[in-house]
């Protein structure tokens, strides 16, 4: 039914940059402004050539040019896009349509294909401002003490509640598609651009909170209940491993000049998730166990257990761990730096 991972990173937080990572399967480790707006990096090659005779489609509610996302998107030969001024449903604030309205309105779309398609919908109304589309009589979402709110990492009621409508959006599309033809034989992916700012102790170790991994956690999620069978995995996934992942799942070959992996077929590979802060300069990687930080700009790095109840490390121990994690690091980083002016598409 659903292949679910838990511990899934994105390499940064910020949704142009999430996209960029997603699509090209490279972290946007660009330091003065996202990489889909400099020329010299926002042409790039995407697995999503390789899913031939597939029609390519992108759904975002309101105008692809914020940040450059059709810049990012026109790299997918042949791609579809619809945005504002395509949609019948009417606009509600900065993000465009709502994105129950771009749900349906992409399952229209999809539903009258007649050949295998891709398709990226990109929501947007649990991002701020957080509010719930006037006239929205079938959404309901209780109301929580401030105290609970706050202890699970919500700053407001506002905030609980655009979650819990974009939850509902995803359950309403789902029960949509479900009545198409197209639906057994779809993969439907689900994953954040970026994490949460907000306390998380009450849910996961207190380095979610004390070295901002909250920021960067996601779900990722394949959901395909005629195709696939009832998994959850527990090792360290990436943003980055999306596409290789979902191309091994459908058995598409493709050139894979991403840096990341096919995380069901390739899980003999080191469980890491590379992450930049760009605002203080780190960078580092998590693992299973650990998140390792060092700072681009001074001397300084840092050893971090991920499990509360870990034992303590001897110093041998510790520096070993630094060591290699700090080689995988800066090898990510430097690789990406490298990638994101050498490796164009088209």
């Amino acid at each position: 039914m659903a292949f679910f991972f838990d511990h899934c990173f994105t390499p940064t937080f910020g949704t142009a940059r999430g996209l960029y990572a997603t699509i090209t399967g490279i972290p946007d480790v660009q330091m003065a402004k996202f990489s889909t707006q400099n020329e010299e990096a926002v042409n790039q090659r995407t697995i999503i050539n390789s899913f031939e005779g597939y029609d390519k489609f992108y759904f975002i509610g309101g105008r692809s040019q914020f940040n450059n996302f059709r810049g990012l998107m026109n790299n997918v030969d042949s791609i579809h896009i619809y945005e504002k001024g395509k949609y019948r449903s009417p606009e509600i604030n900065v993000w465009g349509i709502s994105d129950r309205d771009l749900f349906m309105e992409a399952n229209q779309v999809l539903k009258e294909q007649q050949k295998p398609f891709f398709a990226v919908i990109q929501t947007a109304h649990n991002h701020r401002p957080f509010m719930i589309p006037p006239g929205e009589k079938e959404f309901t979402c209780p109301k929580v003490d401030n105290d609970v709110l706050g202890k699970y990492g919500f700053d407001s009621q506002a905030e609980y509640e655009a979650f819990c409508y974009t939850d509902f959006c995803f359950k309403k599309f789902i029960e949509s598609a479900r009545q198409q033809a197209y639906f057994n034989n779809t993969i439907f992916v689900f994953v954040g651009d970026h994490g949460v700012e907000g306390e998380a102790d009450a849910m996961y170790p207190k380095a979610w909170t004390s070295y901002r991994l909250s920021d960067e956690h996601v779900p990722l999620l394949y959901y395909a209940p005629a195709l696939l069978s009832p998994a959850r995995y527990r090792y360290t996934v990436s943003q980055i491993d999306v596409l290789p992942t979902l191309a091994g799942m459908i058995h598409q070959p493709y050139v894979n000049t991403t840096l990341g992996r096919d995380v069901i077929n390739q899980q003999n590979l080191p469980h890491a998730a590379f992450i930049i802060h760009h605002d203080e300069g780190s960078i580092g990687v998590v693992t299973d166990d650990y998140y390792f930080i060092k700072n681009i700009n001074i001397t300084q790095e840092d050893l971090v257990s991920l499990k509360d109840n870990q034992p303590p490390l001897s110093q041998p121990q510790q520096d070993s761990i630094k060591r290699k994690l700090s080689q995988l690091t800066s090898a990510f980083y430097e690789t990406a730096r490298w990638m994101l002016v050498n490796n164009q598409g088209h």
